[in-house]
């Protein structure tokens, strides 16, 4: 069985119009999934779509590619929840991750942390262009910044979650963190499978079609 409260129902297209908005709040609503992950500039009017349902409003920080400045996301972060962001997904900084530069990753990670002050963070590492080695060491300074998920995908990378990386992340951080999966989980056997390896929220933009698969089992 599917549990709703797991997916993170997600529209970050650029193109997205405000008729899709609507479109994914409203589905979001009627199969009680956990948020809406959505841009930046849509926050506010996802809030207002969803005021007073069990519906989180979940947004992006320095995405998709993660290289901006700490200063910057944090100030996105700050900005997200004052328009009514409940959670938020950062990407780190691939570049460091990819020199090994894991105090600047920290330190990157911490700064958005410190801004959210206590609103969920989800720290997405973009693993497809990570080593096992640098998945891990992401993951723990992920955990030592005090984050409470660490995220596999953008969606927007050369390949989203695997079932290796969950695994590998899971078992970095055991039960001190949430494990996100995201990035080509299209189907009811994809959301099966990463639930079994270890992931506690599944981003798609394919839940409705998750949720009607298992329906059909």
């Amino acid at each position: 069985m599917v549990d709703s409260k797991l997916i993170d129902h997600t529209l970050l297209k650029a193109y997205a119009t405000r008729e899709d908005i609507l479109k994914l709040c409203n589905e979001a609503y009627k199969y009680h999934f956990k948020s809406v992950c959505v841009n930046p500039a849509r926050v506010s009017l996802a809030r207002e779509l969803l005021y007073g349902t069990d519906v989180l409003v979940c947004t992006v920080i320095g995405f998709p590619l993660g290289a901006n400045t700490s200063d910057c996301k944090a100030y996105e972060a700050t900005r997200a929840i004052a328009d009514g962001a409940d959670e938020i997904d950062m990407v780190i900084n691939i570049g460091y991750a990819k020199e090994h530069n894991y105090e600047a990753v920290y330190q990157d990670i911490l700064a958005v942390v410190d801004a959210a002050d206590g609103t969920t963070v989800k720290v997405i590492l973009e693993t497809c262009y990570l080593s096992d080695e640098e998945i891990v060491e992401c993951s723990k300074m992920a955990l030592k910044a005090g984050a409470d998920f660490v995220k596999t995908s953008t969606g927007f990378g050369s390949k989203g979650a695997t079932v290796e990386a969950v695994s590998l992340m899971k078992k970095t951080v055991g039960d001190s963190m949430g494990v996100k999966a995201s990035g080509g989980i299209h189907t009811y056997d994809d959301y099966l499978k990463f639930v079994e390896a270890g992931a506690t929220r599944i981003g798609t933009s394919n839940g409705v079609e998750i949720m009607e698969g298992n329906n059909n089992e």
